[in-house]
């Protein structure tokens, strides 16, 4: 049932999902996040599932607001013991993000697309999850603070190439040190790697791209869009060398 129609009648929907447990119908709240979802209505809709809309799964990777709701749905369903499932899984790197955040059910394309009912039992036989998902459990909190500051990452990059391609007003901060990333490094960073060599790299690497940032920046500003956008590539480049750093990080066997 959706969330939004839920609340219409909170009463007699609560009293339509108790009788219905009497006979063994279970519900599962879908698009959850989208409508009020606040404690008092989690509490009086005794639904088994709730179901993670998936505009939050979607943009989860880049946007850290959209990360930090799906933080805190996963902490309301343990606390209130609801089975979550995320839905709209397109990627393989969302699996990976969701199993960390310790959300072990999804849905979505990745998975399956939909499919005649005489094609299910084929589809059961032969489906084999992604190979990067074995063995994944939920990322402790510091590293959930690791995984987190790559969302940061991504976010600015996202904000950079919408800068440099027109389509948005202002850049992102260019002073790395400004920058939530360069935050995440100078406190929490220090305070957790000191001075490892991991951590080095990382610091030297996002020198480097803010170092490439200003100097597009500046040609943007001087009209020189052509060049700027050839060298995008550079920009993504340094980007994922950040996140391979940080994956090692996150394993580096001193730091355990």
């Amino acid at each position: 049932m959706l969330e939004t129609s839920a609340l219409n009648d909170i009463n007699h929907v609560s009293r339509v999902i108790a009788d219905c447990a009497g006979i063994g119908v279970s519900f599962a709240l879908d698009d959850f996040g989208t409508g009020y979802s606040s404690l008092t209505y989690l509490k009086r809709l005794p639904a088994d599932q709730l179901k993670i809309d998936r505009s939050f799964v979607r943009d989860m990777l880049d946007d850290p607001e959209d990360l930090a709701i799906l933080e805190g749905v996963l902490s309301l369903a343990t606390a209130f013991h609801r089975q979550v499932v995320a839905e709209g899984v397109e990627t393989g790197a969302q699996g990976e993000m969701l199993l960390q955040l310790g959300c072990e059910l999804a849905q979505g394309y990745y998975i399956a697309r939909p499919m005649p009912a005489e094609a299910f039992a084929g589809w059961v036989k032969e489906w084999r999850p992604d190979p990067a998902w074995a063995g994944l459990q939920p990322a402790s909190h510091a590293d959930l603070t690791l995984l987190s500051a790559g969302v940061e990452l991504r976010a600015w990059v996202r904000e950079l190439e919408e800068y440099l391609t027109g389509s948005r007003m202002t850049p992102p901060p260019l002073d790395r040190h400004q920058s939530r990333f360069g935050a995440w490094i100078r406190s929490e960073g220090h305070a957790r790697y000191g001075d490892s060599a991991g951590l080095h790299a990382l610091e030297e690497s996002h020198r480097r791209l803010h170092t490439l940032a200003a100097e597009l920046v500046g040609r943007q500003v001087s009209s020189d869009p052509a060049r700027v956008i050839s060298r995008l590539p550079e920009v993504h480049g340094l980007r994922d060398r950040i996140l391979r750093e940080i994956t090692t990080l996150r394993h580096d066997p001193a730091m355990a």
